[in-house]
């Protein structure tokens, strides 16, 4: 059994899938969930991006098969909210683009499944949330560059990146900022992500499309 969280989910033939799980145990790992498509499966649900819980695999030689799955967290409100939702998704591939097989991809799992549970709460603003995800993902990959010295950079701002770059993933969603804080962090993370992210991820596309 291993721990995850399901990022992408492709289809192959007509009725099964391909899945990609960020586990705790192995990284990122891809693998193949026969008849996951159809509708009467075991597998229909837990193979769905965002499906959260313990998979049971059949580890082959070259690959790995799902055999079932204890989904814990489906974050079934994104369903309900279609904004949130496609914020979800960008959250998953970014993920995606970060991880990789046979790494510590801990921090990550945690951080993102963080992010999911955040997204499910009316009283944070999903643009933040955004940020808060951004620059944590930056950190915990080694890539944050720190506080930038900019004219006019807000104490306020200053100590929000603060509090992401030291906080603890499970502390990491406690806040909220002003509006002016919020568009000086928009501002720092596209500047550091547009840096430092060699492509445009798809999601984030049609996101920003959406808003």
């Amino acid at each position: 059994m291993m721990t995850g969280m399901v990022i992408k989910t492709l289809p192959v033939g007509e009725y099964d899938r391909h899945v990609t799980i960020l586990t705790k145990e192995r990284g990122k790992i891809t693998a193949f969930a026969k008849g996951a498509r159809r509708p009467n499966s075991r597998l229909v649900a837990a193979t769905n991006p965002f499906s959260f819980g313990e998979f049971k695999l059949y580890v082959g030689k070259n690959s790995y098969t799902v055999l079932d799955a204890s989904i814990s967290n489906y974050f079934e409100e994104l369903r309900n909210d279609f904004i949130a939702a496609y914020y979800g998704m960008y959250f998953l591939e970014l993920t995606d683009y970060y991880t990789r097989e046979n790494n510590d991809e801990v921090k990550m799992l945690k951080l993102l499944y963080q992010t999911m549970r955040a997204l499910c709460l009316p009283s944070l603003s999903n643009e933040l949330i955004r940020y808060i995800f951004e620059m944590k993902s930056l950190v915990i990959n080694g890539e944050f560059p720190g506080i930038p010295q900019w004219e006019g950079l807000l104490e306020s701002t200053a100590y929000s990146i603060q509090y992401i770059m030291d906080s603890s993933i499970e502390k990491l969603y406690t806040f909220t900022v002003n509006e002016q804080v919020l568009a000086q962090l928009k501002d720092i993370s596209h500047f550091y992500m547009n840096r430092l992210i060699d492509r445009k991820l798809k999601s984030l596309q049609v996101l920003e499309e959406m808003l």
